[in-house]
């Protein structure tokens, strides 16, 4: 199928976006509003995949720093993922938007094993794909598969929705001062040392040559207006 370019859209969502207000777990009316965004995007005429997080359950690197073995702890996120993919389908079927949920590793029994044909046929019979499980190994951040499974799916471009409207030198929630970057290089975010993605993700991103646009998912019709380019917002290319 021809696509114009940036069509193909990787979405990243964190487990926190789940949240809402809450401190831990799924708020569903917050995933109901992220699913309604997401079917508007659908009808811009958009093939939409979407990594998701499990920090709002469960967060591997911070239960290894506790004494829990970093191998385990990682599959235990990973799992969370998944959790957080079956709450987004069940919350994109309930407005007639047909999804398939996509795991890293074998669960058949709730959801589909990633394929990477099979994933490019789900969004060409216009779909959304959900890819849980990270990449399926320990030690990856689901930041790296993001730009892992954009690469592999040919994606134009990765959104990835945060809590604030872009990319600053320091927390603007902490630092009235924080400089906000509108645009810069795979280079730049290396040298500069920015925590927002991780080195392997920028990494794998810059080599396909894959923008990233990060913005706030607080925003209405957030995805929407990113595709449209009305959102602001901070871009590394």
């Amino acid at each position: 199928m021809s696509l114009k370019k940036n069509s193909r859209i990787l979405i990243k969502l964190s487990g926190e976006s789940l949240m809402g207000a809450e401190n831990y777990g799924i708020s569903i009316d917050t995933v109901n509003n992220i699913a309604t965004n997401l079917k508007k995007l659908l009808h811009k005429k958009t093939q939409i995949c979407v990594v998701i997080g499990g920090g709002n359950i469960f967060r591997g690197l911070e239960a290894s720093s506790q004494g829990m073995d970093r191998a385990n702890a990682d599959y235990m996120g990973m799992l969370a993922t998944v959790l957080n993919g079956l709450a987004l389908q069940n919350a994109l079927e309930k407005i007639d938007t047909q999804t398939r949920v996509m795991s890293a590793f074998p669960i058949q029994s709730i959801c589909e094993t990633y394929i990477r044909r099979r994933a490019i046929r789900h969004m060409e019979k216009n779909r959304i794909v959900i890819c849980t499980a990270g990449t399926g190994n320990p030690y990856f951040s689901t930041d790296t598969s993001a730009a892992l499974r954009a690469a592999e799916l040919d994606c134009g471009v990765i959104y990835k929705a945060t809590q604030v409207d872009g990319i600053y030198d320091k927390d603007p929630k902490k630092f009235k001062n924080a400089k906000k970057y509108s645009k810069l290089s795979f280079k730049k975010y290396i040298n500069e040392n920015l925590k927002v993605m991780d080195t392997s993700a920028i990494a794998i991103s810059r080599d396909n040559k894959i923008p990233i646009k990060l913005f706030s998912i607080q925003e209405k019709n957030c995805f929407v207006k990113m595709f449209m380019n009305k959102l602001s917002h901070s871009e590394i290319s």
